[in-house]
């Protein structure tokens, strides 16, 4: 949840200073090296259903996605991703909160985040995803 709201508070106070005319604080200047800045406009969210989780390979919502439903999940139980396979950016519309693992076995020792069900879209996780849980609201 913290990846999600330092996003949106990146965002909107990046839109609020280029409504206001004033460049965003960390913004590039003339000679400065120019890192990861997001190109002006909404960011572009990736496509995901209402009652789904929606997992990409790469950042931005790219690559191929995965989905699941509640239908096909046990809920509180761990659902590793397929072998071989990892996600980096996600979107939870299922309705629930999940949680995420780096761990393929939902191991809490290493990294993990809970993300709410009412629409939430990440677009680069803090680590790759291996595993999920979607839990009771």
């Amino acid at each position: 949840m913290r990846t999600y709201t330092v996003l949106l508070t990146a965002a909107a106070l990046a839109a609020s200073a280029l409504a206001a005319g004033v460049p965003a604080a960390g913004a590039p200047t003339a000679g400065a090296p120019a890192a990861r800045v997001a190109a002006a406009g909404p960011q572009r969210l990736g496509p995901c259903d209402t009652g789904q989780l929606c997992l990409w390979p790469k950042t931005d919502f790219r690559g191929a996605r995965q989905t699941y439903e509640l239908a096909g999940v046990d809920v509180e139980s761990c659902v590793p991703l397929p072998a071989g396979t990892a996600a980096t950016a996600l979107a939870n519309r299922t309705g629930r909160p999940v949680t995420t693992y780096q761990s393929a076995e939902c191991a809490e020792t290493g990294e993990f985040e809970t993300y709410p069900g009412g629409g939430t879209w990440v677009p680069e996780s803090p680590y790759r995803v291996r595993a999920f849980k979607v839990w009771e609201s």
